[in-house]
């Protein structure tokens, strides 16, 4: 079946459909991992969004029961380059289109994405639809200029849990290269705000002695403190940070009540907590190989990254200290707060899919906990 992405400026790829018929907006963006792409998939920061993978053979070796970061792929639509009906991997239990089918995910393979990637980079993310309904060029356009940008769109609601969860499923036996292993004993309670959580999250967390409870975004502080948590982990997400209002005034009451840990959305939203400003990157950061400098030893780490929006430095008040910058483009990858007990990282150091230079910082938080009750 024949398929069409057009972008709002009107640029045109056509393709293949390799996934539901039908057609789908959103924010087009590219990956530059060369694996992980049902880790991709399934992401629900991805919400919302077109994603593009860089790298040319997709589908190779099908999809499996362990690599999903939730229960369902949680994209608006996926671009790729080629598409391999033919899987191979001890681990497939069926081909990427099926899934793809089996969900409603609308798929277009055949496309120039070297092309569509460098236009990205030139003019910034924007929206795309994809298509496979034969509509006319003009009435697709129209349809994506109608629809509303990812600036101003709260969609952490669409993905999080409809209420609480206990989780205590640790990384075997795919657990990441511990000097010690995972821990034996879940010594610690940590409550984790879900904004579209991934489940390599919570395995690395339980890894490192954690015995976790997931709860709804709209959670109130109350209702968190009540758990009696040793810490408290805001979770990563998809749309912009400004406009879950009730997410920062959550966090913004629980500052100091208990250590608190936030990547990506939750990053953010720490930001935002603390009196700082968010802004929209031109076409964001997604992929698995970013260079990140860890300011207190000077380290460079590898890390995997998926967000469209930053933290301003200048916006964030006195007390709080930078420890993490992006090599490619200097922007602020990480910050901590001493004095209330709390750290976040932009980037996702549970590393699904990625490298695992950055689990070091599921030990601070630990650490952090540790501290908090001898105090």
């Amino acid at each position: 079946m024949d398929a069409v992405l057009v972008l709002e400026d009107g640029r045109v790829f056509p393709g293949r459909s390799f996934g539901a018929p039908g057609e789908r907006i959103g924010e087009v963006v590219f990956h530059t991992g060369m694996t992980g792409y049902q880790e991709i998939l399934t992401d629900p920061s991805y919400c919302g969004q077109l994603v593009t993978m860089t790298a040319p053979h997709i589908g190779n070796t099908g999809v499996n029961d362990f690599d999903p970061e939730s229960i369902q792929p949680q994209v608006a639509g996926f671009i790729v380059r080629s598409y391999s009906e033919h899987y191979s991997s001890w681990r497939a239990r069926g081909s990427l289109a099926q899934l793809l089918r089996d969900y409603g995910i609308v798929a277009i393979s055949d496309v120039d994405t070297r092309a569509l990637t460098r236009h990205i980079r030139t003019a910034g993310a924007m929206r795309g639809i994809i298509s496979t309904t034969g509509e006319s060029i003009e009435s697709l356009l129209a349809k994506c200029r109608a629809a509303p940008p990812m600036e101003g769109q709260d969609l952490t609601q669409v993905v999080t849990c409809p209420e609480p969860y206990h989780w205590a499923t640790n990384s075997v036996p795919f657990t990441p290269p511990y000097p010690n292993g995972p821990a034996q004993e879940l010594t610690y309670h940590v409550v984790a705000y879900d904004f579209g959580l991934k489940r390599t999250i919570l395995r690395r967390l339980v890894d490192h002695g954690c015995r976790v409870t997931v709860v709804p975004a709209t959670t109130s502080p109350d209702d968190v403190l009540a758990l009696q948590p040793d810490g408290i982990f805001f979770s990563n997400g998809p749309g912009d940070p400004a406009a879950a209002t009730y997410a920062v005034a959550n966090l913004r009451a629980l500052l100091g009540k208990r250590p608190i840990f936030g990547i990506c959305l939750g990053h953010q939203l720490m930001g935002l907590a603390l009196g700082g400003r968010t802004y929209k990157l031109p076409f964001g950061h997604h992929g698995a190989n970013h260079p990140v400098r860890y300011l207190p030893t000077g380290r460079v780490e590898i890390t995997s990254q998926n967000h469209g929006f930053a933290v301003d430095p200048d916006s964030l008040p006195a007390g709080v200290e930078l420890t993490h910058i992006n090599l490619n483009d200097q922007t602020l990858e990480g910050f901590s707060y001493p004095e209330l007990h709390c750290f976040s990282v932009q980037y996702h150091p549970e590393a699904g899919p990625g490298p695992h230079d950055a689990t070091y910082l599921f030990g601070q938080f630990t650490a952090m906990m540790a501290a908090w009750r001898q105090a």
